[in-house]
């Protein structure tokens, strides 16, 4: 099942207001709990406005959630962030807001970015971004008032195409406020170019009392004073006539459901008016606007107060003419408090769309796209669940401390960082960091040194270990902070920021050893495309393993894709596929293949495995139907397992370079407590997403026990 709907729109004032009223009415009769989420609001809180569809649906649907919770920035807030070059950061908080209220929810309904003013490029990247990295499906509503038939219809291919190449998941396009007369010809061309039989296509006329606003909509928008009528507030303006003739030319003038402007001592126009709505043989207007900030004199109210029933009466500060040029540029809204706006979109809604049909495809839509910031956002949330106590060695690095701030922040984990304690709080001074939080040791002066030095004496005198040697090697940040996952004190280790690979992962060899399963220690890159993350095994540690070897890793690398949310599909790659080549290589990866589907009956039931294979046909369907029509895994691989160190280090970083794919790893497997190598030329969120990583290898192995 879906947890998400994003529904975007053409260009502003689409009619997305009455789109999301139907929406939620289906959702709430299928989901128990559907919460609503705007990702950019275009409000001035400062001068005390509100965001018109976050209170609608909040207030007609009870929402449980703050109006706070319901938006991540304001569209002020999202432009400064924007000219500082920080879209990342707006991205992510983006993305956090979200979460936290998906944490709350069965089903979020979310409403797009349609900026008035903004690029429809803009507007558009933004909602793909936006989108992509929730992992929701979209629908597509095409504003279709005032627009001619082609018009209309290249903007909804144009719009499809887009999406298509973006690798989003369009479940429906909705055509809103057609006009009643072209929803013939509309649906007969929405047929014709092959629009409406590939997808769900629903086409709901214009209703003119939606897209106009009511008296009480337009007092709350030009701050009008209401002087009587207050209960007819609700009545639709379907347009406006100034009143500055006389009564003999202004009444032949007067339409059905207007709002007359006059100023406000033209007593004369305010009697006619109020008589005519009175009279069985006039239409009957929506209310009166008074100008000029004039109001009756005294007498002409008595008149008013008279009458058993009146239309609204509202008066503004304007003069005529800028008052009627403000009415006729005003956009309709359908407010909280407009019962028969609500009722009427609801009722439009389903008169025009097939509610079963759409909304089996929402609840049964499942999205497969997996962007890099919304796996990276996964990581955190998961790290959360069960919180985990990681060291980081390396604690007088700069990037090292402000990735600390980051987690802590979060509450991703509990870290302790190793080093010299003064250095450490002068650099936590000099960035500005919050790490009130960390703690801090020094191997040479913690209190846990003199035990730490005779458990890894102990561990090591039959290799001739003494223990003079053993207190300065326990000296060594790196043999410090393995040793605190080997006793129990912390549950992963993170390092490798200043120092080799070697240097890292060289303590965890001596003494937390591999898993009893398992013989070596290799790695695995977690490669997040644009839409999907794979999974290359192994990149990093063994230069050329054997064909058992590699079936070890390849059992270790689903395992690892399994545990991060990648369904393991895994490809033994080589330069053949299938039985067609021969060589000492081809013959290892076959080999191996065989080993690792023997192994995977006990360690990993179920698990399909396809080699020997090369990379173009275990990730393209259609070279794997030529090349492996037969196999289950070929076109669809998800884990890659390269045949040595050097394949696999160069493919890596060949696609995220060419690809610009964000590399996540090495991830180290295979041993008995995690330990991770981060790359020296690593960024602050490369270790935060490293951090992620090890506690979540801690969670999933279980408690910590005492060395």
């Amino acid at each position: 099942m879906s947890k998400n709907l994003y529904v975007v729109g053409t260009e502003p004032r689409s009619g997305k207001s009455a789109i999301l009223l139907g929406l939620m009415e289906l959702l709430t009769r299928n989901v128990k709990n559907v919460l609503f989420f705007r990702p950019i609001i275009d409000v001035d809180h400062r001068a005390g406005e509100r965001d018109n569809t976050i209170n609608l649906i909040k207030s007609h649907y009870h929402l449980p959630t703050s109006y706070e919770e319901m938006y991540a920035f304001t569209l002020a807030e999202m432009n400064q962030l924007v000219a500082m070059g920080k879209t990342a950061e707006l991205h992510e908080e983006i993305l956090n807001k979200y979460n936290q209220l998906a944490d709350k929810a069965d089903f979020v309904l979310c409403e797009g970015i349609e900026l008035a003013g903004a690029s429809r490029s803009f507007d558009f990247d933004l909602n793909v971004s936006i989108s992509n990295n929730i992992g929701s499906p979209i629908i597509l509503v095409a504003g279709a008032k005032m627009k001619p038939i082609d018009s209309l219809i290249r903007t909804i291919k144009v719009y499809h195409e887009s999406l298509e190449d973006r690798g989003c998941d369009l479940i429906a396009t909705i055509v809103n406020r057609v006009h009643p007369e072209s929803v013939s010809a509309l649906t007969a061309q929405l047929v014709t170019e092959d629009i409406s039989t590939r997808k769900l296509t629903y086409i709901i006329p214009n209703t003119d009392n939606l897209g106009k606003p009511s008296v009480g909509e337009v007092a709350r928008l030009l701050n009008a004073e209401i002087l009587y009528g207050e209960k007819h507030l609700t009545r639709h303006v379907r347009g406006f006539t100034i009143a500055a003739m006389q009564l003999r030319n202004l009444l032949d003038r007067i339409e059905y459901g207007a709002l007359v402007i006059t100023p406000g001592d033209r007593s004369d126009v305010i009697l006619a008016c109020l008589a005519a709505v009175q009279s069985k043989t006039m239409p009957k207007i929506s209310g009166l606007m008074l100008t000029g900030g004039l109001v009756p004199e005294a007498s002409v109210q008595r008149v008013i107060e008279g009458f058993p029933d009146t239309v609204p009466i509202i008066a503004v500060h304007e003069n005529t003419f800028q008052a009627a040029v403000r009415v006729d540029n005003m956009h309709a809204y359908i407010t909280p408090d407009n019962a028969r706006k609500i009722a009427q979109a609801q009722v439009t809604f389903e008169k025009h769309v097939d509610i079963e049909e759409l909304g089996d495809k929402i609840i049964k839509t499942r999205t497969t796209i997996v962007t890099p910031k919304m796996f990276e956002s996964r990581l955190l949330q998961r790290a959360k669940v069960k919180k985990r106590h990681i060291v980081l060695p390396e604690g007088e690095t700069d990037r090292i401390l402000k990735a600390a701030e980051i987690l802590l922040r979060r509450e991703v984990v509990d870290i302790t960082l190793l080093g010299r304690e003064e250095r450490i709080a002068d650099r936590i001074r000099l960035l500005g960091l919050h790490l009130e939080k960390v703690a801090i040791l020094d191997p040479r002066t913690a209190p846990q040194f003199d035990d730490y030095a005779e458990t890894y004496f102990r561990l090591r005198q039959d290799k001739g270990m003494t223990l003079e040697r053993a207190r300065d090697i326990m000296a060594d940040l790196n043999f410090f902070g393995t040793m605190m996952i080997y006793k129990g004190h912390a549950h992963g280790m993170v390092s490798g920021a200043q120092h080799s690979t070697a240097d890292t992962i060289r303590p965890a060899f001596q003494f937390i050893k591999t898993n009893p399963e398992c013989t070596i220690v290799s790695s695995v890159m977690l490669m997040c495309l644009a839409d999907r993350v794979l999974a290359y095994g192994d990149c990093a540690v063994n230069p050329d393993p054997t064909a058992e070897q590699l079936a070890e890793i390849a059992i270790s690398s689903a395992k690892t894709a399994a545990l991060f949310g990648v369904n393991p599909l895994v490809a033994m790659l080589s330069y053949s596929s299938g039985s067609s080549g021969k060589g000492e290589q081809v013959e290892k990866v076959r080999r191996a293949t065989e080993i690792a589907r023997s192994r995977a009956e006990t360690l990993y039931p179920g698990l399909e495995i396809e080699g020997p294979i090369q990379y173009d046909a275990a990730v393209d369907m259609e070279v794997a139907k030529t090349k492996m029509p037969e196999s289950k895994v070929a076109g669809r691989a998800t884990v890659f397992i390269f045949p040595d160190l050097n394949t696999g280090n160069n493919t890596y970083k060949a696609v995220q370079r060419s690809a610009g794919a964000v590399a996540v790893g090495p991830i180290l497997q295979g041993l008995r407590k995690p330990v991770n190598d981060l790359s020296r030329g690593c960024l602050v969120p490369d270790i935060v997403n490293t951090v992620a990583i090890t506690a979540i290898q801690a969670a999933a192995e279980g408690g910590v026990e005492e060395g």
